[in-house]
């Protein structure tokens, strides 16, 4: 009986659609199956980790497949949106875009990977959505850069973006206006713009995008035709970009 049950298990394993069928048991034969079951499997735990690791990686077979679709459905608006910062290389062949909030900690503990990544490679597209979740001043610091980005252009919003990032106080308007000043901007101009519809547009786009993509949290990463969500070492993200080039 334990062969039978070992052949069992196995067989749901390998094909669950042609799983064997303990319904057809009466109640007697049923209770005995799974006693046997039980017994093999604690005599034999490397069974359940294999049965774990096989569903893990049909889990993560899925994931990815659904990634893939998400991605080419949304293509235009994760690689092109037209008002999105773009930095590394224009011509990249590989665009890697990040979901962030600069409130955010893990985000910041990703930034110099990030940068590593990107400036040491030399040919990747780095496109950054503004993505605040993590309360007003998030929100009030993401409507400031891209205000900074509208009225003064990408060099700045590098500039201001790599500020935000490594910031330790607090954001607010006085804050702000000072960082914009010690940067020789335009403090007013861009203060006058920060509550305008287009930076709460670009917010609204990144946010209803973010949901299509399943993004519920920052850091937020693709690669490619490829998902990161949460932290990923650079390490990590070096390996998914050599990934996407093999494709």
């Amino acid at each position: 009986m334990k062969h039978l049950a070992a052949a069992a298990l196995l067989i749901s394993l390998a094909a669950p659609a042609t799983a064997f069928d303990i319904t057809a048991m009466n109640d007697s034969e049923r209770q005995a199956f799974r006693d046997e079951v039980r017994s093999y499997l604690l005599d034999n735990p490397d069974v359940l980790m294999e049965a774990i690791a096989v569903l893990e990686q049909r889990q993560a077979e899925a994931q990815n497949s659904n990634d893939q679709t998400l991605v080419q459905a949304n293509a235009e608006a994760l690689f092109n949106d037209g008002y999105s910062y773009v930095g590394g290389n224009p011509e990249g062949d590989v665009t890697v875009v990040e979901f962030l909030d600069y409130q955010c900690g893990y985000c910041k503990k990703a930034y110099p990977e990030v940068t590593q990544l990107v400036e040491s490679d030399g040919d990747i597209r780095y496109v950054v959505k503004e993505f605040p979740i993590l309360g007003d001043a998030s929100v009030l610091a993401s409507r400031f850069a891209i205000a900074v980005k509208q009225v003064a252009g990408d060099d700045a919003y590098a500039g201001v973006h790599h500020e935000l990032m490594t910031f330790r106080g607090e954001f607010s308007d006085a804050s702000l206006r000072q960082l914009a000043t010690s940067m020789s901007l335009d403090a007013d101009a861009i203060m006058a713009v920060m509550d305008s519809d287009a930076v709460s547009q670009v917010i609204a786009e990144n946010h209803a995008l973010a949901k299509r993509m399943q993004i519920n949290g920052t850091p937020g990463f693709v690669i490619g035709d490829q998902m990161l969500r949460g932290y990923v070492p650079l390490e990590g993200m070096q390996q998914v970009v050599a990934g996407v080039r093999a494709e």
